[in-house]
């Protein structure tokens, strides 16, 4: 008996940091999302995120959970960038080769575009536009770098400037490809949970030759509030050799440009085809 209740035990704790990370990634998520994504039921999702609310690590609303404003709650882009780092790191490889010399490409607040921010190549003249914060950051000062900072209102909570400035101040510019992330895919939709960055996303895809989605493995069949757009909408879409079979094959069949980053080598990548 006391084994049973152990490894229960144990089910519950882990799916308590699954519904964390979550709320983490997206800044907050409503009872009957969270109940779809983790396949319990309400009460359980209302036991989870009260013991989750009384540890302080985040804060039950009507309908839902938000994260809390200070605190743990403040290294949210921390543990964003902690999570899933190494197909992010694989990805962001791919996603580097699609630039070359004196290209201007947009960047937004995603952490698998800071990551991109990182992997740039050295000694080439770019023009980098951005909304991050975290990524000006990153490359201010870089060589051959001329980096352009949208405005807006800052949030501390993603590290990015966002609203109606941000969205005006990215009208007035253009680029030859933007890379970007969202929360979640589903239904061969891209989805985020948070309107306002959804928003500037929207404004910055407006501004672009090419639209390149890179979106980790974990984040297929997941739930978002937000429809941001259709897969299609972008010319590539890299994620990693984490995503299934069905997943792939179900992106090809619809005519996405897929590509698929390596795992397990440092620098390869495999191209998904339907030969």
């Amino acid at each position: 008996m006391s084994g049973g209740i152990g490894i229960e035990s144990k089910a519950v704790s882990a799916r308590r940091r699954e519904i964390l990370d979550y709320v983490l990634e997206n800044g907050g998520a409503q009872i009957e999302e969270l109940v779809e994504r983790f396949s319990t039921s309400r009460m359980t999702i209302h036991r989870d995120l009260h013991a989750l609310s009384e540890q302080g690590l985040v804060r039950k609303v009507h309908g839902g959970v938000t994260m809390l404003a200070s605190g743990v709650m403040e290294t949210s882009v921390v543990h964003r960038m902690r999570r899933a780092s190494r197909e992010k790191h694989a990805i962001a490889r791919v996603a580097a080769s699609f630039i070359k010399a004196g290209d201007i490409i947009a960047l937004d607040d995603s952490t698998t575009s800071r990551v991109l921010s990182e992997q740039l190549p050295s000694a080439m003249p770019l023009t980098v536009l951005t909304n991050s914060m975290g990524i000006a950051t990153q490359i201010a000062g870089a060589r051959d770098v001329n980096l352009i900072c949208l405005g807006g209102k800052y949030h501390p909570r993603f590290d990015a400037f966002l609203g109606i400035l941000c969205e005006q101040s990215s009208k007035s510019l253009r680029a030859n490809t933007l890379f970007m992330s969202v929360s979640a895919v589903r239904d061969l939709g891209a989805y985020h949970q948070e309107q306002e960055i959804v928003k500037c996303k929207m404004a910055l895809m407006e501004i672009v030759d090419r639209r390149i989605l890179m979106i980790d493995s974990h984040k297929f069949d997941v739930t978002a509030l937000n429809r941001l757009a259709n897969l299609s909408d972008f010319d590539v879409v890299i994620t990693d050799s984490g995503v299934s079979d069905r997943q792939k094959t179900k992106m090809l069949d619809a005519g996405i440009n897929l590509h698929v980053a390596a795992l397990d080598e440092e620098t390869s990548a495999s191209r998904a085809s339907s030969h």
